[in-house]
Order: C-alpha cells, then sequence, then structure tokens
C-alpha cells in the first residue's frame, strides 16, 4: 500500500485501437498507478495539459498524427519535454524506423508482440525514476516551507533585540557599553538580513517567483540613496555614482534598493579595495540601465553560475559574508520587473554587473 501522500503515478497509452489499449492496460493495472488512455496523437496532447505523467507508451503506427510526430511536439514544449517515451512498433516491418524514433526522443523500444514480463520489468524502472523525483521534489518543498516559517517567526525576536539595543545605546554614556550595544544592533541587522534573503529564496522557489508592487519612482533617488548608506557605513571604500538621462518608472521601490544595496555590497566584500566602485545609472527612451563596476575578477569556474543560491563571487569560509544569496535574490528581483541582469568580468577591465530594467506599465494599467 502507498503512502497516504504519495499520488498514483500516471501514465499514459496512446494507440488507435481499443483492443490494444485495453490488453496494456490490464497487463499493468495496479493500486499505485493511474492509466490514462488516448485514442490519438490529439487526445495525447488534450490529456497532457492537465495531468503530470511519469511515462507515455506511444504507437508508432497511427491516423493522422503518428507517434513520432507526436513525441516531437512532446519534446517542444516544456511541461512535456522530460517525459520518458517508449514507442511501440510491429517489429521487423518498422526496425529501419529505430533511429528516428530515437531522434524523436524515444527512451526504449518494445516491438509487438509484446512480452508481459518485459513489458512491467521496463515500465516499472521509470514508474521508481517518477516516484523519486516525486519524493525529491516533495522534501524539498517541505524544507523551503520550514526555512520560510522559521525566518518568519525569528523577526519577532530579533526585532526585540534591535529595540534594546537601540536604547542601551541611547541611554548610556560609557563609551565601553554604547560600543558593546552598537556592535550588538549591527550585528542583528545583518541577521535580519540574512533571514529576509531566507524568505525571498522559499517565495521564489514555492510562490513561482519574488512578489513586486509597482509605483512610480525614480531610480536616481534610490541610487543616491543606497550609495549614501554605504559611503556612511564603508568610510574606507570610494564609491562614485553616475547618473544620466529619465531614471523614471513603475517599479517597486523597496526591492529596487535591495538589488542596488546587493550590487554595491558584493563589489564591496570582493572588489579590490584600491579601484573605486562605479554605479552608473542611466535612461534611454524604453529602459533604465544599472551598472556597478569594481576591480578584481571573477574566477573562471564560479562566474557561470555567480547568479545560483549560496554560492559568491569569491566566498571563503570564515569570511561572514552571508548565506550567498544576494546575488540570485537580485536576478529573482529584475526578472520580476521583466529585466535581465548579467555580468562580465576580467582581469584587465574589472568586474562589472549590468541591470536593464522597462520602465514599467502606465500607472493605470497596474
Amino acid at each position: 500500500m502507498i503512502p497516504q501522500s504519495r499520488e498514483p503515478v500516471k501514465f499514459l497509452i496512446v494507440d488507435d485501437l481499443d483492443e490494444n489499449l485495453l490488453a496494456l492496460e490490464a497487463l499493468l493495472r495496479r493500486q499505485d498507478l493511474e492509466i490514462l488512455k488516448a485514442r490519438s496523437g490529439r487526445e495525447a496532447l488534450e490529456l497532457l495539459l492537465v495531468h503530470d505523467v511519469g511515462l507515455a507508451l506511444i504507437d508508432v503506427q497511427m491516423p493522422e498524427m503518428d507517434g513520432f510526430e507526436l513525441a516531437e511536439l512532446m519534446r517542444g514544449a516544456e511541461r512535456t519535454r522530460r517525459i520518458p517515451i517508449i514507442f511501440v512498433t510491429a517489429g521487423i516491418q518498422e526496425s529501419n524506423r529505430i533511429f528516428q524514433g530515437y531522434d524523436a526522443g524515444a527512451v526504449d523500444f518494445l516491438f509487438k508482440p509484446i512480452e508481459p514480463k518485459i513489458l512491467r520489468h521496463k515500465t516499472e524502472t521509470f514508474f521508481e525514476l517518477h516516484r523519486q523525483r516525486q519524493d525529491l521534489a516533495e522534501t524539498l518543498r517541505l524544507t523551503e516551507e520550514l526555512v520560510a516559517v522559521v525566518g518568519h517567526d525569528l523577526r519577532n525576536p530579533l526585532n526585540v533585540v534591535l529595540m534594546t539595543a537601540t536604547v542601551l545605546s541611547g541611554s548610556t554614556n560609557e563609551p565601553e557599553t554604547r560600543k558593546a550595544a552598537e556592535r550588538l544592533r549591527s550585528s542583528g541587522t545583518r541577521m535580519v538580513q540574512i533571514i529576509d534573503e531566507l524568505f525571498d529564496l522559499a517565495r521564489a522557489r514555492l510562490g513561482g517567483g519574488i512578489p513586486i508592487e509597482r509605483r512610480p519612482v525614480n531610480l536616481g533617488l534610490i541610487a543616491k540613496k543606497t550609495v549614501s548608506e554605504f559611503e556612511a557605513t564603508t568610510p574606507g571604500r570610494m564609491i562614485e555614482l553616475c547618473t544620466s538621462g529619465d531614471l523614471s518608472g513603475t517599479w517597486d521601490e523597496g526591492r529596487l534598493e535591495q538589488v542596488l544595496s546587493n550590487l554595491i555590497g558584493n563589489a564591496v566584500r570582493h572588489g579590490s579595495p584600491e579601484a573605486p566602485i562605479v554605479v552608473d545609472v542611466a535612461g534611454p527612451k524604453s529602459e533604465v540601465c544599472i551598472s556597478v563596476h569594481n576591480g578584481g575578477r571573477i574566477s573562471s569556474d564560479v562566474l557561470p553560475r555567480i547568479f545560483e543560491p549560496f554560492r559568491s563571487g569569491r566566498r571563503r569560509r570564515g569570511d561572514g559574508d552571508g548565506l550567498g544569496l544576494g546575488l540570485y535574490i537580485v536576478q529573482q528581483i529584475v526578472h520580476a520587473h521583466g529585466g535581465t541582469v548579467d555580468v562580465d568580468s576580467t582581469e584587465q577591465r574589472g568586474t562589472t554587473f549590468h541591470v536593464h530594467l522597462p520602465r514599467g506599465a502606465p500607472v493605470a494599467a497596474i
């Protein structure tokens, strides 16, 4: 008996002859398997639109749309391109078409007349792989839900810690006590940032992306505010801000502050301390472009995966740089705005992150 939380594996059989469908269903029917039957390629495509199928058993010879044509259509759609396909063929008469079948996306062939033991053995292998993928997806979902819940519940006690540190810092004249309170407040703020990143990660994975709330804003003002904050907290680093053109648009102000903060923070942590950080915000007609440049190069083994979660530019154990979620969250926020982000990095030119943001829909259309 399957666990209560596990749904039956769905198995699609496509054949234009009713007797073949009934025979295959009789051979494979069991409790943990839901069999879907289609008498044509068109019926199969309609079923695939609404069902998550673990395996498709497709007859090669069918009128209107043969098995190879159906397989090619399945491979052309994101929803169905990873479904394993076993073709059923009439044996020697079609043996010269086997290579065509593999090109169309087949993982295996069965020849008529079908041997029941071979049919059960081959299909069971793919059913088990599908179950393992389902279990893995469920494990990941539960893990991300746990991260979201824990992160949410930690906010309140951390806010109390931050308020206490602020009150302590303002109510004492002792330098050591004030210094300790500032360290406590700084560490608490960093912990809040880490929790926010984990919460954003969970929302991006579970909710289909980071939500945004568009309002009319000026990206130049956001950039000026963010740069000023870094100049106050990292007085040893030189940060240059250049703005030009029309920088207005309909975006999520808080999220774009997060984008700039993460990109500048990444440059502060990983860039060459001797070279200035240059933040350029420019407004061509249809979009606004942000570039953040710093000295230093991202290693070639890290660069292709720079926007993956839990990775960062030149991360070393013990650096205290957080979880390596900053650039992943930047990418998710930019994509949520319909924009793009990329990076180029060489020894000679240094490292530059480029963000392109469409100005967004008019306010009345939001």
